[in-house]
């Protein structure tokens, strides 16, 4: 009960929303296909995959809405927990896959290898594929925020060598040699915990498993944010010189957000790649890090519910875009960057909180003043009446 009101009524309405989204979506998709109110199949991981994006959004948001680092490297993260995710998948593929090898992905056996690499050892079990799901971009935001913050490394330079990482991998997991399936990365999934990944019931399953994650996401960064810790951080955000002489070390206070967030963003990928059925390099894209930056800045930073909508919002309007003119998708989506800085600098859902609250204002000073005027002193303020 404490913990709830820690966490205030917003948190929990935004829990109880993809809470019901994670039950009626699998409903309306379970429905008669005649019934007017049935979900087609292909929605499904396509919501899925806007819930995966969501989630991606709001660890961005942990870091650059709260304590104000803006990392171009979260893609890298996002990936990495992809592509842990797809060895798993690759593994429990077997002796079915296109040259019949019981232990070594088709990739492997195309480029003649013999055996099975080190770091893929293990991954044919799912506790194990879970944990690197957070340990391989959370000890990459581990070691990278350990230097890049002990170095005092801030604003549009921290910004510049996180790209630079996530470009960095994205080259090196293009490379046939490294084990990860090269330019054509993992895919053919046939099943997942020993579920056709292909099936309805399984599709309908990883959707409400998105959701929960996305509001366990919500609980944690609600809870975060909301603690004496998230105080911290707005303090190292806003004067983080004042932080420092106060004897605080905001280099550990950044290594704990980005850590967490990088963890986040890595479960938010392991989510997404069995939805959408590959993981190849063209995820550690510097431009997927930048359109997540947009989707933070359109429904607003550093307000919990505006980094989700900015995801579901960009990314429906991207679905639609792109099937009609998918040339003009890179243009349209500067423009509203651009449009959104200009005109709506706290976002979507940063603007209407703050137009509320405006209202709220206005109406609560004409009360006052009309509780002013007609209390029993108000003859007396005015004896000319």
């Amino acid at each position: 009960m404490i913990f709830a009101k820690h966490l205030g009524h917003r948190v929990w309405w935004i829990v109880a929303a993809i809470l019901l989204a994670a039950v009626l979506v699998p409903f309306l998709n379970g429905l008669d296909p005649a019934s007017p109110f049935h979900l087609p199949d292909y929605a499904v991981p396509l919501f899925g995959k806007y819930l995966a994006y969501a989630l991606l959004a709001l660890s961005l948001d942990l870091v650059w809405g709260t304590i104000g680092i803006l990392s171009l490297g979260h893609g890298a993260f996002f990936a990495l927990g992809g592509y842990a995710m797809g060895m798993y998948l690759m593994r429990q593929i077997g002796g079915r896959g296109v040259y019949g090898n019981p232990v070594l992905p088709d990739f492997m056996v195309f480029l003649n290898w013999h055996e099975l690499p080190w770091f893929w050892q293990g991954l044919d079990r799912f506790p194990v594929a879970a944990l690197m799901v957070l340990a391989a971009p959370g000890l990459l935001a581990l070691v990278f925020g350990w230097f890049a913050f002990r170095s005092r490394v801030t604003g549009v330079y921290l910004s510049i060598i996180t790209q630079a990482m996530t470009y960095a991998l994205m080259l090196a997991f293009f490379q046939n040699d490294l084990g990860f399936g090269g330019n054509n990365g993992l895919t053919d999934f046939k099943d997942i915990l020993g579920f056709p990944i292909a099936s309805g019931s399984t599709r309908r399953a990883l959707f409400a498993a998105t959701c929960v994650a996305l509001a366990l996401g919500v609980v944690v960064v609600g809870a975060i944010t909301r603690s004496r810790l998230g105080l911290l951080m707005i303090a190292v955000r806003d004067a983080e010189s004042r932080t420092r002489f106060l004897g605080w070390r905001p280099e550990h206070v950044k290594l704990f957000a980005f850590t967490v967030s990088a963890m986040m963003a890595g479960v938010a990928g392991a989510l997404y790649v069995p939805q959408v059925g590959i993981i190849n390099p063209g995820e550690f894209a510097p431009v997927n890090s930048i359109e997540i930056v947009i989707w933070a800045a359109v429904g607003g930073r550093g307000t919990l519910l505006g980094p989700i909508v900015g995801a579901l919002v960009v990314n429906a309007g991207k679905s639609v875009f792109t099937a009609a003119a998918p040339e003009y998708w890179l243009f349209a989506l500067g423009a509203l960057f651009v449009l959104v800085t200009l005109f709506l600098p706290r976002g979507i859902v940063g603007t209407l909180g703050y137009g509320w609250g405006v209202l709220r204002e206005r109406r609560f000073a004409r009360a006052a003043e009309k509780g002013i005027g007609d209390g029993p002193g108000a003859a007396a303020a005015n004896p000319a009446e």
